[in-house]
Order: C-alpha cells, then sequence, then structure tokens
C-alpha cells in the first residue's frame, strides 16, 4: 500500500465518477482503475461497487475512508511540519541561562525573537554558567547566557552585556550614603557571596579585589543565586560585591555604592558549539546580536 493508492481512493471515493477522479488527480482513467485495484488487493478486499449506474463505496470503502483520509493528513502534517522547522519557522530550541541575565539581555531578547517567530517554542532552564558549560558540551542545550571566561574549545560567543560591580550595603549601613566607596573601607565586614561551584569566576574575581585593597574577606554566606546574596544583606547580615542589575530586582532594604576603584565588568556571553547551521538557532542569535548591550 503506497500514498498514491490512498490518495487515489480518497478522490475517487469523494467524486464517485472515474472520469471526475481522474481529471482531479491529473491522470487518465486505466492508471486510476490500477491504482484501485492494487490498493484492494493490499487489504483485502473490494472497496467500490462498480455497475451500470456507476461507483458506490462498499462497506469495507465506507470503513477505509477515514483510515485513509488521517493517514493522509498526518503524512501532510508530517511534511509542514518538516518544511517548517528546515526554514527555521517551526521546532524549538534548549536554552540555558544564569539568574541575572533575566535583569539585563535575556526579556528583550525573548520578547523580540517571540514576536518574529511564533511557532519557535524555547525551552529556558536556569542553570549556573558552570552547569551551562557541562550541558553544552553534552549537546543538552542549544546555547547558554553565561558569566564565564572559560569558554571550551569548539564553541563561539557574543558579548551580551557588560556591567559594573556595585557594594551592595544594608540600607542602615554606614556608608550606605557614601557616593562612591574604597572598597578598603569593607574590611572586616561579613561578605555574603555567589559560591566558587556556581561561579568561580565571579568568586575568584571578588578575594583578588579585596586581596589587593589589602584584606581577606570574611565569607559569611556563600550562596548559589544572586538574589539569595541581595535577600541576606537586605536583613542587615552583611556586605557584597554584585553586579549592578541587580539594582533592578528592587528587593526592599539595600542600597547600592559604586565602588571608587571598579573592578573588572561583569560580562554575559551568549555560547553555542560552533558550526551549527540550524536555521532556527541562527535566528535566535541574529536576535541576540540586535539586542546585545555590551557598554
Amino acid at each position: 500500500m503506497e500514498f498514491r493508492h490512498l490518495r487515489c481512493f480518497t478522490v475517487l471515493a469523494e467524486e464517485l465518477h472515474f472520469g471526475r477522479a481522474a481529471q482531479r488527480l491529473a491522470i487518465t482513467q486505466p492508471p486510476l482503475s490500477l491504482n484501485i485495484q492494487q490498493l484492494e488487493a493490499s487489504v483485502g478486499a473490494r472497496l467500490f461497487e462498480r455497475n451500470s449506474r456507476g461507483v458506490a463505496l462498499t462497506a469495507a470503502g465506507l470503513a477505509f475512508l477515514p483510515r485513509a483520509q488521517a493517514l493522509l493528513e498526518q503524512a501532510a502534517m508530517a511534511a509542514r511540519e518538516a518544511r517548517d522547522v528546515g526554514q527555521g519557522l517551526a521546532g524549538q530550541l534548549h536554552i540555558g541561562f544564569a539568574g541575572t541575565v533575566l535583569y539585563r539581555g535575556l526579556p528583550q531578547v525573548l520578547r523580540a525573537f517571540g514576536s518574529a517567530h511564533p511557532r519557535l517554542r524555547l525551552v529556558l532552564r536556569e542553570l549556573s554558567s558552570s552547569e551551562q558549560l557541562v550541558e553544552l558540551v553534552h549537546d543538552r542545550l542549544d546555547l547558554g547566557f553565561v558569566h564565564t571566561t572559560r569558554v571550551p574549545a569548539g564553541f563561539s560567543q557574543i558579548l551580551v552585556s557588560s556591567q559594573p560591580f556595585m557594594a551592595c550595603l544594608p540600607v542602615g549601613h554606614a556608608l550606605a550614603a557614601q557616593a562612591v566607596l574604597p572598597l578598603e573601607r569593607l574590611k572586616g565586614e561579613a561578605f555574603a557571596v555567589v559560591m566558587r561551584a556556581v561561579s568561580p569566576d565571579y568568586h575568584d574575581r571578588i578575594l583578588a579585589a579585596c586581596a589587593d585593597a589589602g584584606f581577606e574577606p570574611a565569607l559569611h554566606f556563600e550562596l548559589r543565586h544572586w538574589l539569595s546574596v541581595v535577600s541576606v544583606i537586605a536583613q542587615g547580615l552583611g556586605v557584597a560585591l554584585v553586579p549592578a542589575a541587580l539594582q533592578q530586582a528592587g528587593l526592599p532594604g539595600v542600597a547600592f555604592v559604586p565602588l571608587a576603584q571598579p573592578l573588572a565588568p561583569y560580562d554575559t556571553h551568549c555560547l553555542w558549539r560552533t558550526g551549527r547551521d540550524e536555521v532556527a538557532l541562527g535566528a535566535f542569535l541574529a536576535t541576540v546580536r540586535a539586542a546585545a548591550q555590551p557598554g
């Protein structure tokens, strides 16, 4: 049984006339008759009654018709879906992101891409930069938004945003009203940081900056998420150095103060495996490039 047999059968079942059915199929009547005979032989039952009064479906033909129509529709849907995926009009992308990207970069990309490609499904997973690198290497993510310079070989990147670090203090802290804050003024304070296993680049950078300022920070809280860091500060339990975008979180009870000697900026990179030429991935990367705010 072939799809051409099903097509001939359904058209003849609709027309109940060999001449009209052949015309719709753009063939002559002999090939149409042959296709029907081959189909009946494959099914093992007569599907049409043919007599001097015309053509009629048999009971077997009536039972077979909705199944044949469903098979043809499924085949057409499969072809449309494959074509749309190939053209980048449908399908899905698996995207990883670190939490702070929600405050700078990612929402703009998602809105722009969703508007231009409504049939492409985005599956988003919040993961640390280290976790994303593992998922990217094992091809369980199509791309990721990370805060790290430790890019594996074979991956390309786009600088999405670059932002300064700021001191994050409880609003009642004696230094919270400073216009700028020398880092050495935080010596002896209880620090909250994102743990090294989650963001080794950030963790090492904070320790190095404090060492350059002449002290070793007292790490009282090592946390998995930036919002957890800011929440600890809001409760008056310590101080932190955080990316400027976290001001947008709007948590009460905290003050953000620029540093007198700026640290190296907190960069967000979009990573993907080099050489992948999927249309959907290319469309998403074009949106990322258009929305990038590296300055």
